[in-house]
């Protein structure tokens, strides 16, 4: 039987095994780069996008920031222009109380009873005058207690002067009320 050597031939494939080995592995580590680095441009653009869109977002939410801001202005703007209008309303309203006060101080003022100062502090009301008697006081007094825009009189001084014709000066507080008139609404 004729001997063949089989050991070349098997070294020869087993270095052809190798190359192939070592260029599958490099081709798979080609491979492997290459999906790598396309995966990692992939996430760069991906990531650059969402950064686009976030300060987009931002720029949005300050601009809406900025609009809050504005409102709150306006909105304070606002609240101090209707503080303003309710002012110059109650002021309005206001306006033909000064008459009635004083069309009521002349019909509550007794004969002989003569004032001499008339002060006023929000509706607290500050009279000081000149009467013949005391007595003619209380009947001021009760009159005003009687008015419908005038209430709560308090005597605070009465001083009896020496000469007659002079008779006591007095001084005496009362409140004004505030009485709603026909057609008018609050």
């Amino acid at each position: 039987m004729p001997r063949i050597n089989l050991l070349p031939w098997r070294a020869e494939e087993r270095k052809q095994k190798q190359r192939e080995f070592a260029f599958a592995a490099i081709g798979a580590v080609v491979a492997a780069g290459a999906v790598t680095l396309l995966l990692s441009l992939i996430m760069s653009n991906r990531i650059d996008q969402q950064n686009e869109q976030n300060q987009l977002l931002k720029d949005e939410i300050a601009k809406l920031d900025k609009q809050i801001t504005e409102i709150l202005g306006l909105e304070n703007q606002k609240q101090r222009l209707i503080a303003r209008m309710d002012i110059i309303q109650k002021l309005q309203r206001s306006r033909p109380e000064v008459v009635h006060l004083f069309d009521q101080l002349v019909k509550t003022l007794p004969d002989g009873v003569y004032l001499t100062s008339v002060k006023q502090s929000d509706k607290r009301l500050e009279l000081k005058g000149l009467a013949q008697s005391s007595t003619r006081v209380s009947a001021f007094m009760r009159n005003i207690d009687d008015s419908e825009w005038l209430d709560k009189p308090e005597l605070e001084v009465v001083e009896t002067k020496k000469s007659a014709a002079l008779g006591s000066e007095f001084t005496l507080f009362a409140n004004q009320v505030g009485v709603q008139l026909p057609g008018e609404a609050q």
